[in-house]
Parts: C-alpha cells; structure tokens; sequence
C-alpha cells in the first residue's frame, strides 16, 4: 500500500467555513490513511510551493555560512526555550547505536521577542520568513486536528483545546529547517508487513504523519509507524531538504486515552518531549 494522497481543499487554509457532508467526507479519508498507514499526503492545504520555497532559499543560505556564523544561535543557548536554534552536524542520535545523523538543523521553537535571531547581510530575512511560515503551519495544524477529532466522533476540543498555546514558550510545537550534506537521501516509512516504501516528493503536497503520543492519545486507533532516510546510490552528491512542524500539546496537557483506558499511562506532553529529548541528545 503506497501513502494515501488525500484532497483537503474543503478545509484549505483559503475558506472560512467547511460544511458538515464535507468534513464528513474529508474525515473518512484521512482516518483510513492514519489507521492503516499513519501517514497522509494533503494536497490543495492552502500553502503552495512559492511559500515552502521561500524558506528553503532562507534556510539554505543559513545553513551555508560557517560554524563560527551560527554558532550564536546553538540550541540550549536560549534561556526561555532551549529547543530553539541551530543543531549542528552529527547532534542528534536516533538510533544510539550508530554515529550521530548527518544532519543539520535550525528550529524555530520560540517567537518570545528577547529571541536573538540571525540578521546577518545574507539571511536578513530569516526571522520574518521562519516565524510566518510558523503561523501557517501552526493554522493548517490546527485544521487537520479538527479533522482527525471528526473522524473519530470526538468533538474538536479535545485536541484543540490541548494545544492553544502553540508559539509561545508553553508549547513544545517546532518548525524545523532541516539540511542534509551531501551523502543523504529520501524518507521511507514502514508498512505494518514491515516493508520499507518510498516517500515521493509531490510538489505543494504536505506530508502528515501520526507520532506516537498520538497513538497513545487515541489508543492505537491512530498508528505511528517508524520512517528513516537512507545514504544515496554510489555517485549521488546531492544535498536535501525538508521541512518539519513537529505539533506538541501544551506542556502541561494531561494526555490520556481517550477510550478511557489506561493502556498507555497518562503524561504532561512537556514531561513526554523532554524524554524524547533526551533520547535524541543525550541525559547530560
């Protein structure tokens, strides 16, 4: 089964009002998609190419100053927010056992206006770009919420109302910029078979995926499944990018499942990242 490809013009970002037979219709598809595949694309959102571009033109040339240029802007060097900032290659580890991801990264995880932002000749923009590109983000998130409470038969505030603080210092929610050297390649994400399939990059798409406090959250009716990138066939130089929302409940919503069960234990969501924080950087 390849990932869904699912029309979510009915909801765009462009309309202010969505009728009951079309979110009906809409909220169907997309629950077939998360609980079989955990992963949707959404095409007609409302953010259109011209837009992601513009952060990955800023992003880039970012990412290709020196160390000594970014360095500044280090993650954990911001004291409101220590998720904010620039990761360097080789930070992260997803998987202990290997070496650290060839990867850089620059997360825009606080909009406080003490944040010190880089406003160097080349990236003067980067500010205005990156936290506008946020809102748009964080608006079609909440959209998609909406739909995925819908297709349940939940009401909407049961994950709206968990996450109304979204851009401030009370909420974990990150945009992140992502830079892959040259060595890199695509995303693939797992079947419930276990087979990897590939990803393909469908221009003006967004591609959603459930993560596993959400599968928690709705008692497995929602699957997280695991995804990776994979190093290049032999002659393959190119450099990547992407571009991730990572959507967090307020840090201090109590997640439970929602079927009243306790197969999962309950979790503040800001007690849930700081753990997976830990996984990615390391306890020290």
């Amino acid at each position: 089964m390849s990932i869904p490809v699912v029309d979510f013009g009915e909801c765009s970002l462009s309309k202010k009002d969505v009728s009951g037979e079309q979110l009906q219709n809409l909220s169907k598809e997309m629950k077939t998609a998360f609980t079989e595949v955990g992963f949707v694309f959404l095409k007609n959102t409302g953010i259109v190419q011209e837009e992601v571009d513009r952060v990955m033109d800023i992003s880039k040339k970012f990412f290709l100053q020196t160390d000594e240029e970014k360095k500044p802007f280090t993650r954990k060097t911001f004291p409101n927010n220590l998720n904010h900032g620039w990761v360097s290659l080789e930070t992260e580890r997803l998987n202990p056992s290997r070496p650290g991801d060839l990867k850089e990264a620059f997360n825009t995880a606080s909009l406080h206006p003490d944040i010190k932002w880089p406003s160097a000749e080349a990236v003067k923009s980067f500010q205005e770009i990156q936290t506008s590109f946020f809102h748009r983000c964080k608006e079609l998130s909440l959209r998609v919420l909406r739909v995925m409470a819908h297709s349940l038969g939940l009401d909407p505030e049961v994950f709206l109302g968990a996450h109304r603080l979204i851009g401030t210092d009370g909420n974990g929610t990150t945009l992140r910029s992502l830079y892959y050297p040259p060595g890199s390649e695509g995303l693939q994400v797992r079947r419930r078979s276990g087979e990897f399939i590939g990803a393909p990059s469908i221009p003006g798409a967004v591609l959603v995926n459930i993560a596993d406090l959400m599968q928690c959250w709705t008692s497995d009716q929602f699957v997280s499944v695991r995804h990776r990138v994979l190093l290049p066939p032999a002659g393959d130089s190119s450099t990547r990018q992407s571009l991730a929302f990572f959507v967090q409940p307020d840090d201090e919503a109590l997640i439970t499942c929602i079927d009243g069960s306790n197969k999962y234990p309950p979790v503040t969501a800001g007690a849930y990242l700081i753990e997976r924080f830990n996984d990615s950087y390391g306890r020290s």
